[in-house]
């Protein structure tokens, strides 16, 4: 998404049941016992609520131990614990444990019509397969067998959660003076961020930039410090420039399982495809790749919303995005959201009159290939704006952006976002990747984004 191309500096990489999560909300929430093979139940060993205390089948017995709480949010809890994949390692065999409540992917648990319950692309497996009281529980690849097959606590199917995310403005940690994410929540009250961007560091392995590891870097630790706040975060993939996945994965299921590493790596609310150029855009072999790439994303994280992110033209996509939408209902891929990048029209001066004309466009396009309603379209919409100066020197001021940003709530838009915050500060007029090239103080954007 937005990209250095003209600065020599800008952005770089620019830009079932599924049966629903489970959660732990008062109103949605059931208790009871989970069944499994041999007729036996889920139990924590020894009613022990310690950090790490082993997940096994146990003839069923009523106790404390085999009581879970399932709902929304993904987690199974007993014992004011969580079912967690231990080290978040999704490799075949990895324990099944008890452990507190983190929010992380190892303890987000989804039901799927075959029985399965799945984690990290695994699914919940007695070990032998025995239902020997004792039998240790541990993830492993999915095949819907006999020891992978559970019954939930009656009520653990609630409608899925609402729509809408949270604004989220792109931080980039790979140039442009990236702030402090958790300075910037506490200034403005934002809860998310899109964190860019994931590309290729040779071949179909993701990394942050192309470079930097998943793990163990300021990315992460930038992730870690959100969560730790209380935030959310969205993973963004490709943009308009750098190594991309799209052309170095070499299959549909290639692509799913790198972006399956980033999901385990940091347990994103939403992955975000930022779908440009020639070599993903406009090369339709490698649109289809990560169209098809994405079902099988969704088919192994159904909680985790998908977001595909392109360019417009004033009336709404062009040629590529049409094809892109139209594709992605012939292959019945489970997009959330599609969403539009409202600017670089060549120049245009009233970029809120041009952002409205754009999103009414895309809206026509989402009726056409879905046969939506009015209100459907919008509900699987976004907006993601560049603020202050963009490339072609057109300028949203913070004024604009607040017009637009309530435009998309009243039509229930369900995704804002904008380039980035890192340009989120004050500077003279001109397009800069630290500062936004119109009067405003530090964070506006971000803030005004935070209302969304």
């Amino acid at each position: 998404m937005r990209l250095r191309p003209r600065l020599a500096l800008a952005c770089t990489a620019a830009l079932a049941l599924v049966a629903t999560v489970l959660t732990a909300s008062p109103a949605s929430a059931a208790v009871g016992q989970i069944t499994g093979y041999g007729g036996k139940c889920v139990d924590v060993a020894a009613a022990n609520p310690a950090n790490g205390t082993q997940i096994q089948l146990y003839t069923c017995n009523g106790t404390n131990a085999q009581q879970w709480t399932t709902g929304t949010d993904g987690t199974i809890r007993a014992l004011g614990k969580c079912m967690d994949v231990a080290a978040a390692n999704s490799a075949n065999g990895t324990r099944v444990q008890l452990y507190d409540c983190n929010g992380t992917a190892a303890q987000v648990w989804t039901a799927q019509a075959d029985g399965t319950l799945r984690a990290l692309g695994k699914c919940l497996d007695a070990t032998g397969p025995s239902s020997a009281d004792g039998t240790p529980l541990q993830i492993w690849d999915c095949y819907a067998s006999a020891n992978q097959r559970w019954t939930l606590p009656a009520g653990s199917n609630p409608p899925p959660p609402a729509g809408k995310m949270p604004g989220a403005p792109y931080l980039y940690m790979g140039w442009g003076s990236p702030p402090s994410a958790t300075s910037v929540m506490s200034s403005t009250g934002v809860k998310s961020f899109t964190m860019a961007f994931i590309l290729s560091s040779g071949g179909c392995n993701p990394a942050w930039d192309g470079n930097r590891s998943l793990t163990g870097g300021v990315d992460q630790q930038t992730i870690n410090a959100v969560k730790a706040a209380g935030g959310s975060v969205q993973v963004s993939f490709g943009g308009w420039s750098g190594n991309k996945l799209g052309p170095n994965c070499s299959t549909p299921t290639a692509y799913a399982n790198a972006v399956q590493q980033v999901i385990n790596a940091v347990g994103p609310a939403v992955v975000d495809f930022d779908i440009e150029n020639t070599d993903e855009f406009s090369n339709y072999t490698v649109q289809d790749r990560i169209l098809n790439g994405l079902k099988i994303v969704k088919q192994n994280n159904p909680n985790v919303k998908i977001a595909v992110t392109f360019g417009t033209g004033l009336n709404g996509p062009t040629g590529d995005g049409i094809r892109l939408i139209n594709q992605s209902r012939a292959l019945n891929v489970p997009i959330d959201n599609y969403t539009i990048m409202p600017f670089n029209f060549g120049g245009h001066g009233n970029m809120y009159q041009a952002t409205v004309n754009a999103s009414e466009g895309l809206k026509n396009a989402l009726k056409s290939a879905f046969g939506w309603t009015d209100a459907q379209a919008y509900a699987r919409m976004g907006i993601s704006g560049m603020n202050g100066s963009s490339d072609q020197g057109e300028i949203t001021t913070t004024g604009v952006w607040t017009q637009i940003r309530d435009w998309a709530k009243s039509k229930g838009l369900t995704r804002f976002a904008f380039w980035s915050v890192n340009r989120d500060r004050p500077c003279s007029g001109g397009l800069n990747d630290t500062c936004s090239g119109t009067p405003q103080a530090n964070w506006d954007f971000t803030r005004i984004t935070a209302g969304f």
